[in-house]
């Protein structure tokens, strides 16, 4: 009887540790799927192995584990992990705001950073940026010269040909000579660091498509041009005036606009014209501005009647006067959005928009003439009055009031529809962290 108990416990430690050995291999398979991209400057490799190794940023070496239990119990906590991310919009964080839970919950986040582009929403939510490229870190916020830009420099980043997720060294103010023109398949990714984007040329999205723009700063935007500006490895050309746009988007598609703080630039802090589509922009935080956002170039260019945009979660906050947005011609998905402050109005169009209203919160000013939420741009009653314009589940305070028009065709609404709108109660909730987030490296935003 002893002898059998002996062979039952060898057997049974044999099992154990075979199976010790197959979870042990497991765990290796998990850590190569979950070892984040290595961080890399072209054309400047070895700076940014030393950044890798001096910030944290690349993949971390973890200690050899020896104890068979301890490996058994890092190999069930990653598969759960692993099941967890999945679900972290429904089970963790639950804000309501689709986007932060997304990526927010996660503590490590910083080692993850391209799985932001699997979070977008909207309109312009199979942009992917530079998801499928190598990272690039900015380590010198100097734009010494815009047709030969120096490695390291953001405009040497936004103008390769080669898909980019581009991140910052450190904290930095950029003051652009001119514009910066971006060239395809790129994310610009502030978060863990102060990007200013200020005091001189913006951001020009020209001709071009799937690009991410997340976490700046951008204010006291210039006109500037008449200058030779380079937008690829393999041409530069000759500018005219730019108007001084925050973000200008030109006959562009598949761009998301998530989580920036944009304020008193020279014209708008947000354009998109001449046939954009396929457009979200999100989370961000509007001060301080006139005319804060065009959609559509003109009455009389029709091509934007293709246009789709989605503007949700974002906070229109002090000092904002009109165009938020200001639309033409194609179809606009205006949901959950935060309405504090505006001095004329906050929604307005002219040439026969969709608008699609959906879950705002609109909070009137005190201006007894200013509490309309919509403006008809010198058009008559008799043509407006044709024109789909809706206001669902809006919550207008202080004497807020939203003029609706149209017959309400419902498939003109379905072109304007992009994402399920929460209730409107929500809204202080899902906007609370708009505009550029504070998070550091190493902490959960």
């Amino acid at each position: 009887m002893a002898v059998s108990l002996r062979w039952f416990s060898l057997c049974s430690l044999l099992v154990l540790v075979l199976f010790l050995r197959v979870n042990a291999d497991e765990l290796q398979k998990l850590r190569v799927e979950e070892k984040p991209d290595q961080l890399q400057s072209l054309e400047n490799s070895t700076m940014a192995e030393r950044l890798d190794k001096s910030e944290g940023w690349n993949e971390r070496n973890e200690h050899a584990v020896e104890n068979p239990e301890e490996v058994a119990s890092m190999v069930d906590m990653s598969i759960r992990n692993s099941t967890e991310r999945r679900n972290l919009g429904y089970f963790s964080c639950g804000t309501g705001n689709p986007i932060d839970d997304c990526w927010r919950c996660d503590p490590h986040w910083q080692l993850h950073r391209k799985r932001l582009a699997d979070c977008g929403i909207g309109f312009g939510r199979n942009a992917i940026g530079g998801r499928d490229g190598r990272y690039y870190v900015v380590t010198d916020p100097g734009d010494y010269d815009a047709v030969n830009p120096r490695p390291g420099t953001l405009r040497h980043a936004v103008i390769q040909d080669k898909p980019l997720w581009i991140v910052f060294k450190r904290d930095m103010v950029i003051k652009l000579k001119q514009e910066l023109i971006m060239n395809s398949f790129k994310t610009i990714d502030a978060r863990g660091v102060n990007v200013h984007i200020a005091n001189g040329a913006c951001i020009t999205i020209q001709f071009i498509t799937n690009v991410i723009i997340h976490g700046l700063n951008i204010h006291d935007c210039k006109p500037t041009g008449n200058a030779m500006v380079r937008s690829s490895p393999s041409h530069y050309g000759w500018r005219t005036m730019a108007d001084g746009d925050g973000i200008s988007i030109f006959g562009s598609s598949h761009i998301w606009i998530d989580h920036n703080s944009l304020s008193n630039c020279a014209d708008g802090l947000i354009d998109a014209v001449m046939g954009s589509t396929a457009i979200t922009i999100s989370n961000n935080y509007f001060t301080h501005h006139n005319e804060v956002m065009l959609l559509g170039h003109s009455d009389s260019y029709t091509r934007d009647k293709q246009m789709q945009v989605t503007i949700a979660y974002n906070h229109f906050g002090e000092g904002l006067i009109q165009r938020m947005p200001r639309c033409r011609h194609g179809y606009f998905h205006v949901v959950n959005n935060d309405y504090t402050h505006w001095e004329m109005y906050a929604i307005g169009g002219s040439a026969e928009p969709t608008i699609n209203s959906q879950g705002n919160r609109y909070l009137a000013p005190a201006n007894p003439f200013a509490k309309e939420v919509t403006k008809r741009v010198i058009t008559s009653n008799s043509v407006w009055k044709h024109w789909n314009w809706r206001s669902e589940g809006d919550l207008l305070l202080n004497g807020a009031y939203f003029t609706p028009s149209g017959a309400g065709a419902a498939a003109s609404y379905a072109r304007a529809s992009s994402l399920g709108a929460k209730s409107s109660s929500m809204v202080g909730t899902i906007t609370s962290g708009a505009g550029a987030l504070s998070c550091r490296r190493g902490r959960q935003c």
